[in-house]
């Protein structure tokens, strides 16, 4: 009786604790340098949920072997709900199939994806690259010769380098950097050829770079002249996915907790505008929805792991 009195009263006692989420500020631990998208989009999430729960996040920045670092340290974290760490696709499917991280791809507890940027091949302004047919043309005379910038290996952008060398039967080097930030540098600097990086780029440099084409089913209404690459004959509508993940020792309950509050974050009117005016694409995948919505990202990823050698 007194064992059934006590699981009762801390059943109790967690369901109140739980209803006064979050009763403090949560630690959001992003797994990139600052400046780049991941990075953005807590610091504005954080303002957003400053204004819903009068709590704020502390965006804290561990950086290291693109992502993997805090990916693969993300279950030794207290599972009490106020440490969220960023998740990012293709990513996390990417990596372990290297198998030179310290983590799998099911270690990786998702509560919520907010949205995803479109895949975007862009030129320093001044580049000799006018349209994405000269860069084409100087890659096929020069084999190997054309760099592409992206962050990450084994990320959205690299995948991303993968799929327009395999569809276009190009030969280029893909030259990694630690984050979105990072590489700006290299591609105004034009220590680079171009990036293959995301609308949110050309959106924050719109005087200094020129986007080449776009990975969406339509062209951008803040870029009307830039084509899709469905537009230039590639079977290509994708990006890079972002959402939360929590350690797996994570009660459920907290789980849907932190779902819930990022799907008030994102569906906040001024939030929503903000973000899709600045280059992102909204979704609002929650933790019921994630288990399909994994499988379906897993199964579409694995024809480009196959074709970069990640599998046999």
């Amino acid at each position: 009786m007194t064992r059934v009195f006590t699981t009762v009263l801390f059943a109790l006692s967690a369901t109140a604790s739980f209803a006064q989420f979050p009763d403090r500020a949560i630690n959001y631990i992003i797994p990139f340098v600052p400046g780049g998208e991941s990075d953005i989009a807590a610091r504005l999430q954080g303002k957003v949920a400053a204004k819903i729960t009068g709590k704020d996040f502390v965006v804290q920045n561990k950086a290291g072997a693109g992502g993997a670092l805090a990916w693969s340290q993300l279950n030794s974290l207290v599972g009490d709900g106020y440490t969220v760490v960023g998740s990012n696709l293709p990513h996390i499917i990417l990596q372990p199939l290297e198998g030179q991280v310290q983590y799998k791809t099911e270690d990786i507890t998702n509560v919520f994806f907010f949205h995803y940027t479109p895949d975007a091949l862009v030129v320093a302004v001044d580049s000799p690259f006018k349209t994405f047919a000269d860069l084409v043309a100087a890659a096929k005379a020069n084999p190997e010769k054309i760099t592409i910038a992206g962050s990450g290996t084994n990320s959205a952008n690299h995948m991303a380098f993968q799929r327009m060398e395999v569809q276009g039967k190009l030969k280029m080097t893909y030259v990694p950097f630690k984050g979105t930030g990072d590489l700006s540098t290299a591609v105004l600097g034009k220590h680079v050829a171009a990036a293959m990086t995301y609308p949110t780029f050309a959106i924050a440099n719109k005087e200094r770079v020129r986007m080449l084409a776009v990975a969406t089913a339509n062209r951008l209404p803040q870029f009307p002249n830039t084509p899709t690459f469905k537009e230039l004959g590639y079977d290509w509508v994708d990006g890079a996915y972002r959402g939360v993940a929590v350690p797996r020792s994570t009660p459920e309950a907290v789980r849907k907790q932190i779902s819930d509050l990022f799907l008030k974050i994102n569906t906040e009117p001024e939030h929503r505008k903000q973000m899709l005016d600045g280059g992102y694409e909204q979704v609002d995948i929650t933790y019921e929805q994630m288990a399909d919505f994994m499988k379906k990202r897993t199964a579409d990823t694995m024809p480009l792991a196959k074709q970069m050698g990640l599998i046999k």
